[in-house]
């Protein structure tokens, strides 16, 4: 479309006034008696130009104009026509010289045909006219209209609008769309008024009973009028993409806080017809009561919603707000729910008057209070912003149980998962114990019922300690049937999903049950049997324990000359072996391999091999021992076992040089109890042990540290799949390409290795057959239960309890995805998922956790190449496992974007969505679809949405109902300030993740009181946060792309309070400092930081001297520093010989700087610094590096990326502790010096780019070998 205005909405580009020759030509026509343009004509014209606007869209009007010429000439005269209606009552010289202008272009449109008319019409009448318009409004402030209409020109302006609200979906469709539900709310509710208007007009109504009202129908009808104009003008103007998604993002907050104002005026009309009219005996009356209950209550509902969003802004937590909060979330419960048919018919409009009565009592509390906090200086009586919400609320309940409300259905009708009662338990308490601590406005409505849901389900758990022996398992099905009752009854209630049942029949009913179960408990316990009260792992499934013998053993050579060698030499003493790996991977294979190698078998006297397994009767483990080591081979029975068989064991060892396997071994105290008789003698005895956990090999080490078995490489994957299926064939060549493939997707498992091998061996050697295998490769996988699945559900049900739903929400990833411990603790500590202990931090718990999961082999651990992070992996059968028991378990599911909704009664507590564009659209995107959305999408917990592709913006949907989320990642998808603002409304976020475009997050994120983990990737250039931001105590992590505290343009730093410290605060990345900003104040408001990156940024004509490097010395718990420069010139420019960092730092990351020796020198004096790295550095202006009087004491990593110096001066006593020197691209170094060669505590070297240097560490290797006779050293290139 061809547009007019090359102006952006909201910038005026300079100008003012209309021209001087206009307003010449004004005084020349009113000399004449031709200028002065009546009112009276001036309405007439609008009635034409309309009325040719409407002709023109039916092709009566016999003009030579395009479809698209036409569009923009009818949208132009629309904003032309809309214009006057609102200000042609202003009587000054400008609007007088317009209304001039506009009287003639409607008398060209009538009175001149063809194309000479249409040229002027479209190339000088309308863009001149246009340009005078556009100057006049730059040059007014028209925020509220002082002048008053009379009673037919506000008659006329009602019906005019309303025109207007009727047509402009059609020209402004693009704008309209997203905003689709609430402009039909605006027309809804701007049409009830107009007709309400209409009733005084013919005399139904009393200019008494509504003369209070009048004044704001004026007002009204001038807000909605100037929206319409700003919707034509936002059409008009040409944009960019990025300019178009901003644009939309004003108008959808302009037209919420349109319906905020507007709606309170239908209020008071609805006030007028329940009390006033009620008695009135007009039928036109009554239909408009009738017209105006049948939509009140979705007006109710959605002003209710942005009203609450709009308190936001409210900065008050005073007993009164929180008052009227109450009220709103009870009110829009009721709402809610009243489409739903659980109200009798006859008492529906009863109802509803309340209702109405309530809302227009809350709507003028929160004016009178947003009055108090305009006016402090003025206060207004406080009395004014007070409601006896909780009197009412009491007192509405009591007659929506007995007088309003159907009863509800019985619960039990639902369905409820059962599979792992304790866990969803475990969960649910968890769950509870945040709401009540959350501070959250929909919680204080039935704080006290849920309080007496935890502490009764908190004493019933109480006694879940041994299942089978000590409670009564019918018993228990019951608790955890109330469980699940109470907590899809809170959730009901909360997030309004059929909530007032919940509310008033099914949450109190609930409670009484819990009560009599409490009181039944004690009768039904065995007196005789002492109660376990605590959590213990469930009872392990049995699974049968696949031969070793005959296996075919691929791989793993490396590993086995490393046993046989650890077996046959080294200490004298007795020392253990422990082979370490996740389940499949081959640990007893590996282990049957050496224990039948002859050079193990001609060195040891006896042999034994003792599988541990499930059984725990630790005589019958070692009469088996015994038997090996005796010769003896019959079948051992119970009857058989030796209550003396420790000691008998010990002797026949004694003197003996031994090798004993303890396979497949699950707890320290099993090994205790058996390795209690083996000799201690020096005979060079050896131990074997294989173990899925860490905690075992760690806690058996003698001598040798644990291997930890590795995943089998492509190439030994392929060899293995070959020999599995062909024998000592070789395989096809048509079969490679496919067969590869097979075995690559078995990601280096040979238990799934060795399953898909017996399943192709089984089947014809075709082409397409193994296609097929690799196709339904997954199907193959699942649909072996009893060899697959049960081997990680072992392992599994030997997780604690507490560590079960943190294991399983790692399938929350895509396969194959590296997973970021750090990321993943805030996560888990969102989620809800860490137990709090006394006398434990959340921080100590987590690293319990990783720890705990690491040593349970289920997961892989890697570790980064520069950062030295940790990060997780699971094998895809490990996933595949955890996704399965999460759908089971209803703790998660991952779908795609196009995927319908679940048909299930209970939603998952956590989704993950794979975003597709292609597929997305409002009627397949069903998750976020106010009309098809399944009612328990509301009840998600955790909510990732991840999107590949380029960015795009996400404005058509809504994030206000999922109102229980905790954690929320959405990636590569723009949330606008409409959908940002719906964000800070989800009061129970802990982990908020999101991208977006915006200078500032909306205040309405102050009320997110219970966020600790806040990531923003903002795509413009820079954001400031506001101090609000700074008040969420509970924040322990913020990253953003690049933020200010302060905004760098503003005359005034903004200040923050005194006391807003943010004591939990430990990581914050991502902070712009500006020249020469004084920032010790800044860090002194968090106190317990320990990880900080930041960037220093100037300007071209900042002067050197003014750049200060921040304070950072006064941050006493700080660990980590990653600070960058930005700024040009910056090679010449900055040079400091002053960092300030505190003793306590050991990760230290430079870029962009320009250092000197001393400052160099002042870093090697940290105490505590163990990671350094320097990037894109410049020391001393490129020349020499001298260290030959500088000690980094307890230095252990150096990275050099990009650092420019020629020469480097090293002693040995220069890095006493060093592990690990990384080069990469120091172009002008020469050579690593000689004396890294000494430096004992050396590990490896890494060098990329330069030959020199990846000669120079390899003749340092050479000099580290013929030293020390061992070949240690790691050299690396690349």
């Amino acid at each position: 479309m061809s547009r007019r205005f090359p102006r952006k909405l909201g910038l005026p580009t300079g100008g003012g006034l209309i021209q001087a020759n206009s307003i010449t030509a004004l005084h020349v026509n009113l000399e004449l008696g031709t200028g002065n343009v009546s009112s009276t004509v001036l309405r007439k014209d609008m009635v034409n130009l309309l009325d040719f606007i409407e002709r023109s869209k039916n092709g009566r009007v016999q003009i030579a104009l395009d479809m698209d010429q036409a569009e923009t000439l009818t949208l132009e005269l629309t904003f032309i026509s809309v214009f006057f209606h609102l200000f042609c009552a202003v009587l000054d010289d400008e609007m007088i010289c317009l209304s001039y202008e506009v009287h003639n272009l409607v008398q060209l449109l009538f009175h001149q045909k063809g194309d000479v008319m249409l040229a002027k019409l479209m190339n000088h009448s309308v863009p001149s006219l246009l340009n005078n318009i556009e100057s006049y409004i730059r040059s007014h402030d028209f925020s509220e209209s002082s002048a008053t209409k009379t009673e037919d020109h506000l008659v006329e302006h009602l019906d005019a609008v309303l025109v207007y609200l009727q047509y402009l979906p059609k020209c402004c469709a693009e704008l309209i769309f997203p905003i689709m539900t609430q402009y039909e709310l605006l027309q809804n509710v701007y049409g009830n008024l107009r007709d309400f208007h209409e009733l005084k007009v013919n005399g139904c109504v009393e200019y008494d009973t509504i003369e209070h009202v009048l004044r704001q129908f004026q007002i009204m009808v001038q807000s909605v009028g100037f929206f319409c104009l700003i919707l034509l003008r936002c059409q008009l103007d040409e944009r960019d993409e990025n300019d178009e998604i901003l644009v939309r993002s004003q108008v959808e907050s302009m037209l919420a806080n349109l319906l905020v104002d507007i709606i309170p005026v239908e209020l008071e009309v609805m006030h007028i017809c329940s009390t006033n009219l009620k008695a009135s005996k007009s039928e036109k009356v009554g239909c408009f009561i009738k017209q105006l209950q049948k939509a009140s209550p979705h007006i109710l509902r959605e002003y209710l919603i942005h009203l609450q969003e709009n308190m936001a802004n409210i900065a008050t937590d005073s007993t009164s707000t929180r008052n009227i909060h109450v009220m709103i979330e009870f009110l829009l419960i009721i709402l809610t729910d009243v489409p739903n048919d659980v109200i009798h018919h006859d008492k529906l409009f009863v109802l509803l008057e309340r209702v109405e009565e309530l809302t227009r009592e809350v709507s003028i509390c929160v004016s009178n209070l947003d009055n108090n906090l305009r006016n402090e200086e003025n206060m207004i009586d406080k009395r004014y912003a007070r409601l006896d919400s909780l009197e009412n609320i009491e007192l509405l309940k009591k007659d929506l149980k007995h007088v309003f409300l159907k009863p509800p259905e019985d619960s039990s009708q639902l369905y409820f998962p059962m599979s792992d009662g304790p866990l969803f338990m475990n969960l649910l308490l968890r769950n509870l114990n945040d709401l009540l601590n959350s501070n959250a406005y929909s919680v204080d409505l039935i704080k006290e019922e849920i309080m007496l849901v935890k502490e009764g389900l908190e004493f019933l758990r109480s006694f879940f300690g041994n299942v089978e022996q000590e409670f009564d398992k019918d018993l228990r099905t019951r608790v955890i049937g109330l469980a699940y009752e109470a907590e899809h009854a809170i959730n009901s209630i909360i997030v309004r999903d059929h909530g007032l049942l919940h509310l008033i029949f099914l949450l109190p009913d609930t409670i009484e049950k819990i009560k009599l179960i409490k009181e039944e408990v004690p009768a039904r316990i065995s007196k005789s049997k002492g109660l376990t009260v605590g959590n213990t792992p469930s009872k392990p499934v049995e699974i049968k324990k696949s031969s070793t013998t005959g296996q075919i053993i691929v791989g793993f050579e490396e590993e086995t000359e490393w046993i046989i060698r650890k077996l046959t030499s080294g200490p004298s003493e007795v020392d253990v072996i422990s082979i370490v790996g996740m389940p499949g991977l081959g640990k007893t294979t590996l282990a049957y391999r050496v224990f039948n190698n002859k050079s193990v078998v001609d060195h040891f006297d006896v042999r034994a091999w003792c599988t541990v397994d499930q059984e725990h009767n630790e005589k019958k483990l070692l009469q088996k021992i015994f038997n090996q080591v005796v010769g003896l081979k019959q079948t051992l029975n119970e009857d058989d076992i030796d209550e003396d068989i420790a000691d008998k064991l010990r002797k026949e060892l004694f003197g003996k040089r031994y090798l004993i396997v303890l396979d497949d071994l699950w707890d320290i105290e099993t090994w205790n109890e058996l390795t209690r008789p083996f000799p201690q003698i020096q005979r060079r005895s050896r131990i074997i042990l294989t173990s899925r956990k860490r905690e075992v090999a760690l806690q058996g080490k003698h001598h040798s540290d644990p291997l930890y078995l590795r995943l089998l490489t492509p190439e030994e994957s392929w060899d293995l799949l070959v020999k599995r299926v062909f024998g000592e064939e070789r395989c096809p060549d048509e079969l490679l390409v496919v067969g590869e493939e097979i075995a690559r997707k078995c990601a280096g498992l040979p238990l799934l290795l060795d399953l898909i091998g017996g399943v192709i061996a089984r089947q014809e050697k075709k082409k397409a057959l193994w296609i097929e295998v690799l196709n339904n490769l997954n199907s193959l996988i699942l649909n072996d239960e009893e060899e697959v699945m049960k081997v990680i559900q072992l392992s599994y049900d030997h997780l604690p309890n507490h560590l079960k739903p943190c294991l399983l929400y790692l399938a929350s990833y895509p396969k194959d995805n590296y997973i970021k411990i750090s990321e993943l603790k805030h996560l888990w500590s969102s989620e809800g998922l860490v137990e709090h202990i006394e006398m434990k931090s959340v921080d100590e718990l987590l690293e319990v956790y990783v720890d705990e999961l690491i040593s349970s082999s289920l997961v892989i651990v890697f570790y980064g190449i520069h950062d030295r992070n940790p990060i997780f992996r699971i094998h895809d059968l490990v996933h595949d496992f955890c996704l399965i028991k999460s759908r089971n378990e209803h703790l998660f599911d991952v779908i795609k974007s196009n995927a319908p909704s679940s048909s299930s009664d209970l939603m998952p507590r956590a989704m993950t969505i794979h975003y597709d564009q292609h597929l997305h659209s409002d009627e397949n995107f069903v998750l976020f679809n106010p009309e098809k959305q399944n009612p328990y999408v509301k009840h998600l917990i955790s909510l990732k949405v991840y999107k590949a592709g380029d960015v795009e913006s996400w404005s058509p949907n809504h994030l206000r109902h999922l109102r229980l989320l905790k954690s929320l990642e959405i990636r590569q998808i723009l949330l606008m300030d409409p959908l940002l603002n719906e964000v800070g409304m989800l009061v129970h976020l802990r982990y908020l993740n999101i991208w977006t475009k915006v200078e500032a997050l909306p205040p309405s994120f102050s009320n997110l009181l219970n966020l600790e983990t806040l990531m923003v990737y903002n795509s413009a250039s820079n954001m400031v946060l506001s101090p609000s931001i700074w008040s969420l105590a509970k924040l322990r992590h913020v990253h953003m792309f690049s933020f200010s505290v302060f905004e760098s343009h503003a005359d005034e730093q903004t200040v923050l309070e005194e006391d807003s410290k943010l004591e939990n605060l430990r990581i914050l990345s991502g902070l712009k400092i500006s020249d020469s900003q004084d920032t010790g104040g800044i860090f002194k408001r968090f106190p317990n930081i320990r990880s900080l990156r930041f960037a220093i940024k100037t300007s071209q004509y900042c002067p050197a001297e003014e750049i200060c490097f921040p304070r950072l010395d006064v941050l006493s718990e700080l660990e980590q520093v990653d600070a960058n420069f930005h700024g040009e010139g910056w090679k010449d420019k900055y040079q400091c010989d002053l960092y300030y960092f505190p003793l306590s730092l050991k990760i230290l990351k430079m870029t962009r700087f320009d250092l000197s020796s001393n400052s160099l020198s002042g870093i090697a004096r940290l105490p505590n610094l163990e990671n350094l790295s320097l990037q894109e550095v410049i020391i001393e202006g490129g020349k020499e590096w001298n260290m030959e009087d500088v000690t980094f004491e307890k230095l252990k990593i150096l990275t050099l990326y990009h650092v420019s110096f020629s020469e480097w001066k090293v002693r040995e006593e220069s890095f006493p502790m060093l592990e690990e020197l990384q080069i990469e691209w120091c172009d002008e170094l020469m050579e690593i010096p000689d004396s890294f060669g000494d430096i004992a505590s050396l590990k490896s070297i890494k060098v990329l780019g330069q030959r020199q240097l990846r000669d120079s560490a390899l003749k340092i290797k050479e000099y580290v070998a013929e030293m020390t006779g061992d070949d240690k050293l790691v050299v690396m290139w690349y």
